[in-house]
């Protein structure tokens, strides 16, 4: 994900989008814009034109996916596709553009980690005329979406306004390793060799990482080896500081805030003083030479290239959510099976957490706009409401039956083994052409976890067939150590409109500022003793207490 793209040009996008929200408010809203009509009363499928705004990948085409074409059939729907790629700064500043321009589709249909609405675009937006409510749409026509409304309380407070109305979906992933993004993932080959147990303490980390870099666990006689590493986006800090107090930060970008609930207020761990041991801790492991120095620069490729290294394994260990993000899944010569999670570290005072991320992100990814007519805004909530539903989700997400997927047979086995299996996935050999058959990410709305566990997973954790139960049972040695008394539900919290760009602004400054400091002190530009007061108070100067009352009276008033 490519923020600096973004940051290099948000000003300019920012003008545009304050102009033409501002136009917006006088030609989209009043009394009589789409939102506020009676919906009509439509049998069957009758024929519509939907202008959509999607992100698509290299491997896709949507104007010929066999997925559009099925449910364009199925609908009665021709779809017109803007597209953008799976980029984020990109594919977030063309939104924008697409939204300042006042030429913006009738739909929106995003992916959350690429882009999508926050909830304080939705609220902005919605009054200015410019996003539809769906309440009537969901109630009149989408029973599916309903039902995963109404018996998910969760689910529904993400996707309801404080004023009562839904203005767009939000995806909801039930990825359960997702939940637990701070792994660390340990070379166990080595361990063997070197006559090592997994570490158990941050004290024994270091004696194991020591013996990586210097006890040629790859016995190639050279000191080539990478004790740990990581990349810009899969951060080592949260995997780390866990254990010296909690701390809620993923791995992956997606969750970059240390607000937390001490005593039930909001409240910062970033300024504690276990923040700083953590960070100290850190700076004594990168100042020994354990931690390699493109770990807090180099991107995701770069640390695969350490993972998938010619010759001889040289990657120890890696902070990231699961290892195909390091190393290649069913690599030639068997690597990948070498790397084995290790549980939450204990520190010194015993602290002993893992960091928890909520898999599913506030907002929305399914939007109308005034654009769309009520004949398209029910074309397309029903469209949505077939991808809520079981076959729906399978051929949306995976594609054609027989080709990208296939049903259950005997002795098939559901990744939760007591769970009925559903489907299974075609694993495509390496340098088959693409199928172009589903939507993938973007028809990922009810993935409940009795959905995910439904699918049938190969029962041998190492092969490729059975990498995601590789992945389930590992993160069960993270399950319980989150410290729930202290998360904080930022995923339904709804900040009000008018405070929407404060906060925007002070968070964004309040975690750069965070993130760029911690990586100062744990590369020694900054000294951790010297400069921790000052740092304290470049944290107060940013607007901190600010921003906790906001998120405070927020919270306050967010469902319990």
């Amino acid at each position: 994900m490519n923020i600096r793209t973004v940051r290099g040009r948000g000003t300019a996008v920012a003008v545009l989008t304050a102009l033409s929200l501002g136009l917006a408010a006088c030609s989209g809203g009043g009394s009589d814009t789409a939102a506020q009509k009676p919906l009509p009363t439509v049998t069957g499928n009758p024929a519509v034109t939907i202008n959509v705004f999607a992100p698509q990948g290299p491997e896709t085409d949507l104007s010929r996916n066999e997925f559009s074409q099925r449910i364009g059939k199925q609908f009665n729907i021709t779809f017109k596709w803007q597209t953008t790629t799976y980029d984020a700064g990109p594919a977030r500043e063309k939104r924008q553009i697409s939204l300042a321009s006042g030429d913006y589709p009738d739909l929106y249909l995003l992916v959350p980690w690429v882009d999508q609405f926050s909830q304080a675009d939705l609220l902005k937006l919605s009054k200015q005329g410019v996003v539809l409510p769906l309440n009537q749409l969901i109630d009149q026509y989408a029973p599916n979406i309903k039902k995963a409304l109404d018996t998910n309380p969760t689910y529904k407070a993400m996707a309801t306004a404080p004023d009562g109305n839904v203005y767009g979906l939000p995806q909801w992933n039930d990825c359960y390793h997702c939940s637990y993004q701070a792994k660390l993932w340990m070379n166990s080959a080595w361990l063997k060799k070197l006559g090592l147990q997994q570490p158990k303490t941050t004290e024994d980390m270091v004696k194991v990482l020591r013996a990586f870099k210097t006890q040629d666990p790859n016995g190639n006689g050279k000191a080539d080896e990478i004790p740990l590493s990581a990349d810009a986006r899969d951060i080592l800090i949260p995997y780390f500081m866990n254990a010296f107090l909690y701390n809620p930060q993923g791995t992956n970008g997606n969750t970059n805030s240390t607000l937390v609930l001490n005593d039930g207020k909001v409240d910062t761990q970033a300024n504690k003083d276990g923040w700083k041991r953590g960070l100290a801790y850190l700076r004594s492991l990168y100042g020994e030479g354990l931690i390699d120095k493109g770990a807090f620069t180099q991107n995701a490729d770069a640390l695969k290239r350490q993972g998938d290294s010619a010759g001889p394994v040289i990657l120890g260990s890696s902070t990231v959510g699961h290892p195909g993000i390091f190393v290649a899944i069913g690599a030639a010569d068997g690597r990948d099976k070498q790397y084995d999670a290790v549980p939450p570290l204990t520190g010194p005072d015993g602290a002993n957490f893992a960091g928890y991320s909520f898999p599913s992100a506030p907002g929305a990814t399914f939007v109308l706009t005034n654009k769309a007519s009520p004949e398209v805004q029910i074309q397309a909530i029903k469209m949505l409401d077939y991808i809520y539903s079981t076959e729906g989700q399978i051929n949306g997400m995976f594609g054609t039956e027989g080709k990208t997927w296939t049903p259950p047979k005997a002795g098939d086995v559901a990744l939760e083994k007591t769970a009925k299996p559903l489907y299974k996935q075609v694993k495509l050999k390496p340098g088959s052409p693409p199928t172009n058959a589903g939507w993938g990410p973007l028809a990922q709305y009810n993935n409940t976890i009795d959905f995910r566990n439904s699918e049938i997973i190969a029962t041998d954790v190492y092969s490729q067939d059975g990498y995601e139960r590789r992945l389930l049972e590992e993160t069960k040695k993270y399950d319980g150590h989150e410290d729930k008394a202290q998360i904080y539900p930022y995923w339904k919290v709804w900040i009000p409109p008018e405070l929407g760009s404060e906060v925007a602004t002070l968070q964004t400054n309040i975690e750069n500022y965070t993130q760029q400091n911690a990586l100062q002190f744990i590369t020694g530009s900054k000294d951790i003793d010297k400069d921790w007061d000052a740092y304290v108070k470049g944290l107060e100067s940013l607007g901190l207490k600010r921003y906790l009352e906001i998120q405070q009276t927020a919270y306050d008033k967010a469902p319990k």
